[in-house]
């Protein structure tokens, strides 16, 4: 009997490590609920940079080249590239057997078409089996600028865009803001495991989250000042690297060096640690830099905002300045950082008004890192405001640093924080893998049949 036992004592603690592994190994199937925080009239690779419409949009829409974790360009629709002396001239062999998913085969003259649109300024043309890309200028980066969501691979048919990517847009419904999305059964790259995505875009934290406590989201995007309420519960959350940048943008260059010394007055009055602290919940980093620390090396070289103590500090010497400021209204926790600017602006002798204009002296931004190469990340900050275009005289973290340093020189954007991107899943969601730029991987998620 003891014998017969111990048999059974075995058997059991081999069949135990067997039940983990087929727990714990992906299954096909299932349907994947999202909720995404941004609203957006299109689903266009193009039209939002919110990290949750963002890696939806991968899903569909394919770039030639994909960053890695470290921001290093990988190969994706392109199999491999080269680049001439001078980096103005690049080639790119096409991946063989990719087809849109409408049945289509992807080759260098519908890839150089969808760049040319994207990319007025440069000649994009077929060469035999390759594509051929010139600048008029130097761009050491360009894998890495082909990565960008506006620099995916896309043709028009019948007034919609067909993609490459492991799923098709199944429907698209712009009024009710929900987006469904389709398993691909003929990607190049397999089958992706679940069978469809259902999105809700336009959700705010609180819905999202009661969403998930009801059990019909799986997905779900948490604002930095909502992280720690998230991680209670079962949830499992997420935390990327800071990855949006918030800052003032003032709409014009100074006119004098007065100007100049009352705009690094306000700079250093900002109160950015409280900021922290008190609005996003601990949920970002403050920073006088563009680029966050982790993708830059250097950021804390540049001086961030001070405290109240700072604020006192930086008061002017009777010098009378008043002007004005707009921010988006339908973000609340953007009313409530006004508020505090406004104070903090008020302590260092500078009168701050709230303003609907466009016209307006300053705008409070809230920037989503463009890219996971800080080159790239660095050239299209510039391009959103509005600044010229940064040089690199070699990819160096000097070249770099040299190169953001004449940026802020120019006195027209303030940083202020960087923010930290967050998710919460159910615990049966698995595989999602968040980049340090915020961005979701969900190429190879899959559900388990229960929560483990």
């Amino acid at each position: 009997m003891k014998r017969f036992s111990s048999l059974l004592i075995v058997a059991a603690s081999l069949a135990a490590p067997a039940a983990a592994t087929a727990a714990t190994r992906p299954h096909y199937g299932g349907t994947l609920h999202v909720a995404v925080q941004e609203a957006s009239q299109s689903f266009d690779p193009a039209a939002s940079d919110g990290p949750g419409f963002r890696s939806l949009s991968q899903l569909v829409f394919e770039t030639l080249v994909k960053l890695d974790e470290r921001g290093h360009p990988q190969p994706l629709l392109a199999s491999s590239w080269q680049v001439e002396p001078g980096n103005q001239r690049w080639r790119f062999q096409l991946r063989s057997g990719v087809i849109f998913n409408d049945g289509i085969p992807v080759d260098p003259a519908s890839v150089a078409a969808s760049l040319r649109t994207a990319n007025p300024g440069w000649k994009v043309f077929a060469l035999g089996d390759l594509v051929m890309i010139e600048t008029s200028s130097p761009v050491p980066n360009l894998a890495a600028e082909l990565a960008l969501p506006r620099n995916s691979i896309s043709r028009r048919s019948e007034g919609k865009l067909i993609g490459t990517g492991p799923f098709t847009v199944a429907q698209w419904d712009a009024p009710k803001q929900h987006l469904t999305l389709q398993a691909n059964d003929q990607y190049w790259a397999g089958r992706p495991f679940i069978d469809s995505i259902e999105a809700d875009f336009g959700k705010n934290d609180r819905d999202e989250l009661m969403l998930m406590d009801l059990g019909k989201t799986d997905l779900i995007e948490i604002a930095p000042e909502d992280i720690r309420r998230a991680q209670a519960g079962t949830r499992v959350v997420k935390i990327s690297q800071p990855a949006e940048l918030l800052a003032l943008l003032f709409t014009r260059d100074a006119q004098s060096d007065d100007e100049v010394r009352l705009r690094n007055a306000l700079a250093i009055s900002i109160d950015s640690s409280a900021l922290n602290n008190v609005v996003f919940q601990s949920g970002s980093d403050p920073s006088g830099a563009l680029l966050p620390n982790w993708l830059s090396g250097y950021a804390f070289v540049f001086p961030g905002g001070g405290t109240g103590v700072a604020a006192l500090r930086a008061k002017t010497q009777q010098h009378f300045v008043s002007w004005t400021m707009n921010y988006n209204t339908a973000d609340s926790v953007a009313r409530i950082v006004a508020d505090r600017i406004l104070l903090n602006a008020k302590d260092a002798g500078i009168v701050l008004q709230v303003s609907n204009s466009e016209n307006a002296d300053i705008r409070l931004v809230r920037l989503v890192l463009p890219s996971g190469d800080a080159e790239t990340a660095l050239s299209e900050l510039a391009r959103d405001f509005q600044l010229p275009a940064p040089t690199f005289s070699t990819s160096s973290v000097g070249a770099l640093y040299s190169a953001e340093s004449t940026l802020l020189q120019t006195h027209r954007v303030v940083p202020i924080v960087h923010l930290r991107s967050a998710v919460a899943l159910r615990p049966n969601v698995h595989g999602l893998k968040l980049l340090p730029d915020g961005t979701w991987q969900l190429d190879n998620i899959w559900l388990s049949s229960e929560n483990p």
